[in-house]
């Protein structure tokens, strides 16, 4: 009887360490392209290209393709948008948005609610299964697709409108392109000395 569990005990320990092991080393190889952002998005935009194409070519899975698609601007809005919301920090004396209104308060840079490895990590595990979702018969259900179409930009144009109303009314940029870059400068004293590029 204790030969049995210690053998069942050794099968679930056996198993543990396996998932464990798989698990670090999936964490090791995300670790490794984290670091190359363009590589990172080539990559998933050549996937998204042979998603597309396989609709395109078999005429066919356009639920699927509205799903994905769907997905993608939910992660997108994430990615443009603050982790913390400036509509909902409210200073407790004014009742208003605490932001830096002048060149003398405090800096505050702009963190996303989803950072960008994390948005290109699940539009290419989506897209994947989007991918695999398209050699099962099961999921090519058929739709008037040019209804999807229709739909999925009044979607689009609907919820970009209203980020951009956002960041228009709070102030902030998503993006680094054109925003000062500080790097230091030593003197001769040793000391260092911030300065924009």
């Amino acid at each position: 009887m204790e030969d049995e569990l210690l053998g069942s005990g050794s099968k679930k320990n056996g198993f543990s360490q396996f998932c464990t092991r798989v698990s670090q080393i999936h964490q090791s190889m995300l670790d490794k392209w984290t670091p190359y952002a363009l590589p990172r998005w080539c990559f998933a935009g050549f996937l998204i290209i042979c998603f597309a194409l396989r609709v395109i070519l078999l005429q066919g899975w356009y639920i699927i393709t509205y799903a994905l698609g769907i997905y993608h601007l939910n992660l997108f809005i994430a990615f443009l948008t603050p982790k913390i919301d400036p509509a909902m920090d409210f200073d407790a004396e004014d009742n208003g948005p605490e932001l830096p209104t002048r060149a003398n308060e405090e800096f505050r840079p702009f963190i996303r609610r989803l950072p960008e490895f994390k948005f290109w990590y699940s539009v290419t595990k989506s897209t994947i299964i989007g991918l695999i979702c398209t050699f099962f018969d099961c999921f090519n259900i058929p739709v008037f697709w040019p209804i999807l179409v229709l739909y999925f930009f009044t979607l689009l144009c609907i919820t970009m409108k209203r980020q951009i109303r956002h960041m228009i009314k709070y102030r902030y940029l998503p993006f680094t392109h054109g925003k000062p870059k500080y790097q230091g400068h030593e003197e001769a004293t040793g000391k260092v000395i911030v300065s924009p590029k």
